[in-house]
C-alpha cells in the first residue's frame, strides 16, 4: 500500500483553462502591452502552452525576447493569484487518501503558493514545494524530499499530468506513477498506472 504522495498541482488538483482568467489574465495583459517579437498566432498558442507548461519552458519555445526576459521574469516573481480557484470534481479522491502528501509543482514560489491559498487546500498537505525549472528539475525535488523526510521509495505514489517531468522522473527513480490524461494527449507514455480521471486512485495506492 502506498501512503506517501507527491502531487502535482496545475492540471491534476485543479484545471487551469475554467480558471483561466483568474490565474492569466492580468499576465496576458501585460506581455501584450510587450513587444514579445512573435507573431499574433504564435502569442496564442504561447497562451495556451502556458496553461500547462513553465512560463520559462513556453518563452524559450516561441522565442520571446531575450532583452525582455528579465522584466518579465521579475514581474512573474512577484505575482500572486488573489481570486478564489476551483479544485477538480475529481479532487476529493485525493483529499481522501490516507497518509502524508506534499504537492510538488513548478513554477514561481509566490505564485504557486497563492493557488493553493486561493484553492482552500492548504491544510490537505504536508508541505508545498515549489520547483524552479529555471535552475532545476522535479527528479531533483522528488530526491530533496525522500531525503529531507527520510522516506521509502517502495511507500510513494507520484500523481501529476505530465508525462515528461513527474511521471517520467518518478519512474526513472524507481517510484510508482499515476499519469492523469483526461485528454489523452500522452497515449504512449510509460506510467505504472493512468486514468483519464482520479477514480482509480485509490485501487493504484492500494486502499481502495
Amino acid at each position: 500500500m502506498k501512503h506517501i504522495f507527491f502531487i502535482d498541482l496545475d492540471n491534476t488538483i485543479y484545471f487551469t483553462k475554467p480558471n483561466e482568467e483568474q490565474l492569466m489574465g492580468e499576465l496576458y495583459n501585460f506581455l501584450e502591452s510587450l513587444d514579445l517579437g512573435i507573431s499574433k498566432e504564435d502569442f496564442q498558442l504561447a497562451k495556451q502552452d502556458m496553461l500547462r507548461t513553465p512560463f520559462q519552458k513556453v518563452a524559450k519555445k516561441y522565442g520571446f525576447s531575450e532583452e525582455l526576459m528579465p522584466d518579465i521574469l521579475a514581474y512573474l516573481q512577484n505575482r500572486q493569484v488573489t481570486k478564489p480557484l476551483k479544485p477538480s470534481d475529481d479532487y476529493h479522491y485525493i483529499k481522501s487518501l490516507k497518509g502524508r502528501k506534499f504537492i510538488v509543482t513548478a513554477g514561481f514560489p509566490k505564485q504557486q503558493t497563492s493557488k493553493v491559498k486561493m484553492l482552500g487546500i492548504a491544510d490537505d498537505f504536508e508541505a508545498v514545494h515549489v520547483v524552479d525549472v529555471s535552475t532545476t528539475n522535479k527528479k531533483e525535488a522528488f530526491k530533496l524530499l525522500i531525503d529531507k523526510y527520510a522516506l521509502n521509495t517502495d511507500d510513494i505514489l507520484i500523481i501529476g499530468d505530465d508525462a515528461e517531468s513527474e511521471i517520467k522522473f518518478g519512474l526513472e527513480l524507481g517510484i510508482a506513477t499515476f499519469l492523469l490524461d483526461p485528454e489523452n494527449l500522452h497515449p504512449n507514455a510509460e506510467s505504472t498506472f493512468r486514468g483519464t480521471d482520479l477514480s482509480n486512485l485509490h485501487k493504484a495506492a492500494g486502499q481502495s
